[in-house]
């Protein structure tokens, strides 16, 4: 049964950005995968003809899931099928590794491998791209800054350079043009297990600032229309 986690999110400005780093540099250790401090994210989401996942994100339906193919670094050798579920305002995510032709053969359209693929989350995107219709809507990239602290498995990522990719599914091509999803900005996300200890509470507290849902794949998508 996957674990539900926390989760906050925060738009914020270049200063807030800046002045996170410095404090969260401070306190948490950079996330062994970053290289310089960041690493880029390539993701490529699902959703039905009828945008089933962008509009029950859209209007805060309680229960709701998406489904993605990732990879980092534009580098193919790793990419994760990924479902993100949330529930209560709480989020979980299940994922299974792809090769890159598996991934783009699922891109293609080309299903008949995946109820035999002895991995339950691939066969569950066969059965919703079966019955649901999902399909491919967009690429979305960014940049990631990661930090860890290990007391509550926190995790605080710095996101931005959002680009979208439009209606382009191509995402194993390194030259897949992409352009800013809107005006620059930063998400700020903090996740945590059964408690969120005091030292990250104060290291990434902002006045004037509250949670708030922000959805890449949506703010992608509203710029792909």
């Amino acid at each position: 049964m996957p674990q539900y986690r926390h989760e906050w999110k925060h738009e914020i400005n270049l200063a807030d950005h800046l002045a996170l780093r410095a404090r969260l540099r401070a306190v948490c250790r950079t996330d062994g995968y970053a290289v310089g401090g960041n690493y880029q994210v390539r993701s490529l989401y699902f959703d039905t003809p009828s945008d089933k996942a962008l509009r029950e994100k859209v209007d805060g339906v309680n229960c709701r899931e998406k489904f993605r193919l990732r990879y980092y670094n534009l580098e193919p050798a790793l990419i994760h099928l990924e479902k993100k579920s949330k529930r209560d305002g709480l989020g979980t995510k299940v994922q299974a590794e792809l090769t890159a032709a598996e991934a783009q053969s699922i891109v293609d359209g080309d299903l008949a491998w995946m109820p035999g693929s002895g991995r339950p989350l691939v066969r569950e995107l066969y059965h919703k791209m079966r019955v649901q219709g999902l399909r491919p809507r967009t690429i979305v990239d960014y940049t990631r800054e990661p930090y860890v602290y290990a007391p509550g498995n926190v995790r605080v990522t710095l996101d931005y350079n959002i680009r979208t990719g439009l209606g382009r599914t191509d995402f194993l091509n390194p030259d897949c043009p992409t352009i800013p999803a809107g005006e620059p900005v930063t998400i700020l996300e903090v996740k945590w297990d059964g408690f969120l200890p005091d030292i990250i509470r104060d290291a990434v507290r902002l006045e004037g600032r509250r949670a708030a849902a922000f959805s890449k794949y949506a703010q992608c998508r509203i710029y792909g229309v």
